[in-house]
């Protein structure tokens, strides 16, 4: 096995020495090459199904959506009854319960004896790695990046405003896939004997399916579960955003060296280094300062504009709401609409993929509903919040700028979004690109970790396993940042998208499992408030 993983260091070291030295007629030819061999699978993933002759579906979105509306009506909209509560975890008011159980620190008459996670059993306390808010920020990271910033132009730019009422409502119906797969990812979740947490759907998977008697379906979707996660993190989740970010520090600097991107590719890859020689820690550590700092200098910038321009807000709901359900003069009509602005709500937040219950699967509790619950604020952020801004900014600076036409779709939407902010803020394109850097940086450090899971999970534990799969994965980085890309990446997006098939079979075959735990939870919660009610009430008779 070692001499296998060994070889495939010796082919990367190979390909990027090509790589450096490479023409762009050889890239071209790299990417028509790999296109050959990756095209049906691409095709398969996103293939379209054809509705009428004005609009298709891809039917990976279908599987999305429609599971997410299941777990939205099976969980009795858990994405809005349990916000606050999800507020209020973060915020680590429930910390003690979570580490010691509810029935040690306040009498519970159903003690989790005999219903305990298996790894928490021989420790009083919970076992894990990060805290709520870590984990949060860490799964942020690698769904917050450029298809908060270029995709929703694009959307806008083919739906119309309207589409933005669409992206808002998939961004709510995936708080409730986040939420399922997220609390099976702590429920399933494997604790090594020096603490490290290795979780994620290819657990659930097979532990979970196990325990209904599914044993060899369960073993199968997890393999092709981590060959997937692999595959995306060195692709979308690493040379696509190495890619984008070199690219934007290019031509920001007007760089015509044709090394420039090789050079950004070699720094990137030592500072990605530096955070992932540490693992979930180091990169939760990074990730919780990172991913508040770019959202709100992106956010603040964002309610400059609207503020500067409050008497467009109006228009600006105005035109989303009559755009949601008119689709007047967007291709496909009010079908048109609704499928480009729920595409993008569910890429964009990924919920359903599986990803995000990797870095979930790490947070210190001892009851999985918590994390779940924590999880839920994942798409809200994303993309109720952060996507809803970039469109709002976009729709109200084109009614005096002009710069968009609704129904005509445009291929750079970071310069489309940059032409928007700079509008209102002169020069904020500087600080846009800074922020697609950042972006760009969290997203791989968080992608790192997904596809590391995955290849542990098909190669075994170890130093040896470790490091290799992180050589390979810096090797990507400079990679990315220094050619073409293509075809490469249409292959390494229909691996991301492909995770949603393993994923969304196993958590539909669990949800009874998940309401278990959630019932649990609450129950937990509601026996601490009624022993600090009691309490104060003692303390009331004593005074």
């Amino acid at each position: 096995m070692k001499k296998y993983l060994l070889s495939l260091i010796a082919i990367c070291v190979t390909f990027i020495s090509m790589a450096q030295e490479e023409t762009i007629s050889t890239s071209e030819k790299i990417d028509a090459t790999f296109r050959d061999y990756t095209g049906w699978f691409v095709d398969a993933i996103f293939y379209e199904i054809p509705f009428s002759d004005e609009f298709q579906i891809p039917w990976v979105l279908i599987v999305l959506v429609g599971g997410a509306l299941y777990f939205t009506i099976y969980f009795k909209l858990i994405n809005v009854t349990g916000f606050w509560t999800a507020i209020k975890v973060v915020r680590g008011k429930y910390e003690d319960i979570e580490k010691h159980g509810v029935d040690t620190l306040y009498g519970d008459p159903t003690p989790n004896e005999g219903v305990d996670l298996p790894e928490t059993i021989r420790d009083e306390s919970a076992d894990g790695e990060v805290s709520h808010f870590q984990a949060l920020t860490a799964a942020l990271s690698a769904t917050v990046g450029l298809g908060n910033i270029a995709g929703v132009a694009v959307a806008l730019s083919i739906g119309g405003p309207g589409a933005t009422f669409w992206m808002i409502l998939a961004g709510i119906l995936g708080m409730a896939s986040k939420f399922a797969e997220c609390t099976l990812g702590v429920k399933y979740r494997d604790v090594g004997e020096d603490g490290t947490v290795y979780g994620g759907p290819m657990y659930y998977l097979t532990k979970g399916l196990g325990e209904k008697g599914a044993k060899g379906l369960g073993k199968v979707l997890a393999v092709l579960f981590a060959i997937f996660v692999i595959g995306g993190s060195f692709g979308g989740g690493n040379m696509f955003q190495a890619n984008q970010a070199a690219a934007q520090f290019v031509k920001l600097f007007e760089i015509t060296n044709d090394n420039g991107g090789m050079y950004f590719g070699i720094v990137m890859a030592v500072l990605v280094a530096v955070v992932i020689i540490g693992g979930i820690k180091r990169i939760a550590s990074v990730t919780e300062k990172i991913v508040p700092f770019m959202a709100g200098i992106y956010v603040l910038g964002a309610i400059i504009i609207l503020v500067a321009n409050y008497h467009h807000i109006g228009d600006a709901f105005g035109l989303i709401f009559e755009g949601a359900f008119s689709g007047l003069g967007i291709a496909g009509g009010l079908v048109g609409v609704m499928i480009q602005g729920i595409r993008r709500g569910a890429f964009s937040n990924e919920a359903g993929v599986g990803s995000a219950a990797i870095a979930h699967s790490a947070v210190r509790t001892k009851y999985p509903a918590s994390e779940g619950i924590v999880a839920l604020l994942e798409p809200f952020v994303d993309t109720v919040v952060i996507c809803t801004m970039t469109a709002l900014v976009i729709i109200i600076t084109n009614f005096e700028g002009g710069f968009m036409t609704y129904g005509t779709e445009i291929t750079e939407g970071v310069e489309m979004t940059a032409t928007a902010f700079d509008s209102v803020i002169p020069h904020f394109s500087i600080v846009l690109t800074v922020a697609v850097i950042l972006f760009a940086f969290s997203t791989m450090i968080s992608w790192s970790y997904y596809g590391m899971q995955g290849w542990k999970f098909l190669f075994g534990r170890g130093k040896m396993t470790d490091m290799v799969y992180k050589i390979l994965f810096l090797i990507f980085v400079v990679v990315g940042a220094s050619i073409s890309l293509g075809a490469v990446i249409d292959f390494s997006d229909a691996m991301i998208f492909a995770m949603v098939v393993p994923n969304i079979i196993g958590v539909l075959l669990l949800t009874p499992v998940v309401r278990k735990e959630l019932k649990k939870y609450m129950n937990a919660i509601r026996k601490k408030g009624e022993a600090l009610e009691e309490g104060a009430e003692d303390l009331t008779k004593h005074m």
